[in-house]
């Protein structure tokens, strides 16, 4: 298998809801799978962007938003075993019952630090002991187990330290890794643009064959949302469409396939969306104005896959220098620049096309603020599948802002890499103040 074959089948996973409250619920879910007896206290610490990002979200099995009914149904209800699908097949008994455990007062949530990076601990105490499970790095990655004060599983970082690596990534050492100085270490980052378009077009069907699953359930969102009485904007952008799904117009066709999945999702209705970098809206984004396209045009499959890993690997490169959970809005940014990429390239383009619409996404969309996983995230969505279409429109053209103005720079990678981070150090007060602005308005 391809070195980027495998990072993107690594990536790409089946997330039920916005991915930070299912992982909240999945830290939850793995407390309470070591503990018996009632529920005495529950206490949620999360990093900033953990924090913003479900802090009024929908949730699946909810009719209700936010951190502490995330965490009661991930105690009464979540399969652990299930990754991010953890809330699947909940019940009107078991919201009842995490309703009740949020009513009591008995669950907490506090802001652990500011910062772009996932970390989750939630410490259960039951009439049966206690229990603190962390979740780091990723938002399935169980980091350690602790059972009354005692490790049970993993280790338990030391977050004073440099950043959390699974022990399956190449060693820094490796050769074929490009470091650059004071980066973060990403295998993506040793591969270029060219890289990416190589392998996209040279790669065996066979290894892209994986990706369709990205349309079935990202296709399956869509047309649960279409049916739900709770999507209000996805609605207006099928009239927009001749209240047709598929019509002759490629953008309005493409904002209703792409924004009618993405509210459906962050309204917490009950169908997974998959998940790139961490996030369901990225995967949409990536995805599902590409679709558009096919549909339209009668593109073959194998032509959607090679597109879509491209539009993969710009997101996922963009997004291993912001940090997965950063004060800027990483759906528009980076996913919207990964799919613009892979329109470009689907209307013939060459590398220099391709590199002239990084920079317009750069000097467009770039700052674009994360205040949490919400309803704006429908907003924010239709904002990046407009930015993309006009980048590409331009770039086919001839034009783009050129590199020396603004973050942009001749080398499309630099260009990347200056874009994540605005990001991280960039934003780090902006995360700050969109906290302050959330907590003053919790009431907990």
């Amino acid at each position: 298998m391809h070195p980027l074959t495998a990072l993107i089948l690594e990536d790409m996973k089946p997330a039920l809801g916005v991915t930070e409250p299912a992982a909240i619920a999945l830290a939850c879910a793995f407390a309470r799978s070591y503990l018996t007896g009632s529920v005495k206290s529950l206490v949620v610490s999360l990093n900033s962007g953990m924090y913003k990002n479900a802090f009024t979200c929908g949730v699946p099995g909810s009719f209700d938003t936010g951190i502490l009914i995330s965490a009661a149904l991930g105690l009464t209800a979540g399969k652990p075993d299930r990754g991010l699908e953890v809330l699947s097949g909940i019940t009107d008994e078991d919201h009842k019952t995490a309703k009740k455990l949020v009513s009591s007062g008995r669950i907490r949530a506090e802001v652990s630090s500011i910062s772009p990076d996932i970390s989750i601990k939630a410490r259960l105490t039951t009439t049966g002991g206690c229990c603190e499970a962390g979740i780091f790095q990723t938002h399935t990655n169980l980091q350690y187990v602790k059972l009354n004060g005692k490790l049970v599983y993993g280790k338990e970082p030391d977050l004073t330290g440099t950043s959390l690596e699974p022990e399956d990534m190449p060693a820094k050492n490796d050769p074929k890794i490009k470091m650059d100085g004071g980066t973060p270490f990403s295998p993506i980052h040793g591969f270029t643009l060219s890289d990416f378009l190589h392998y996209i077009e040279t790669v065996d069907e066979k290894e892209l064959e994986p990706l369709q699953a990205a349309y079935d359930t990202n296709l399956e969102l869509f047309r649960f949302a279409m049916a739900s009485d709770r999507t209000v904007i996805a609605k207006e952008l099928l009239a927009a469409n001749g209240g047709a799904v598929i019509s002759e117009n490629e953008l309005a066709t493409a904002q209703l396939l792409c924004n009618g999945a993405i509210e459906g999702r962050v309204l917490g209705l009950n169908r997974a969306a998959m998940s790139i970098t961490g996030s369901g809206a990225h995967g949409i984004i990536c995805t599902m104005p590409l679709y558009a396209l096919q549909k339209i045009r009668g593109l073959k499959k194998i032509q959607l896959l090679r597109a879509t890993a491209l539009s993969y690997l710009v997101t996922m490169y963009i997004k291993e220098y912001s940090g997965r959970l950063s004060a800027f809005c990483g759906c528009g940014i980076a996913a919207g620049t990964g799919m613009a990429c892979a329109l470009a390239w689907l209307n013939g383009g060459s590398k220099d096309v391709v590199t002239k619409v990084i920079n317009n996404m750069a000097a467009g969309i770039t700052g674009m603020i994360c205040d949490g996983g919400n309803h704006g995230c429908t907003m924010k969505g239709i904002v990046a599948v407009d930015s993309a279409w006009r980048a590409v429109s331009l770039a086919s053209h001839g034009i783009s802002i050129e590199p020396e103005h603004g973050i942009c720079a001749a080398a499309p990678e630099k260009t990347m890499r200056q874009m994540g981070q605005i990001a991280d150090p960039g934003m780090k007060e902006t995360e700050r103040t969109i906290l302050d602005i959330m907590q003053a308005k919790a009431s907990f």
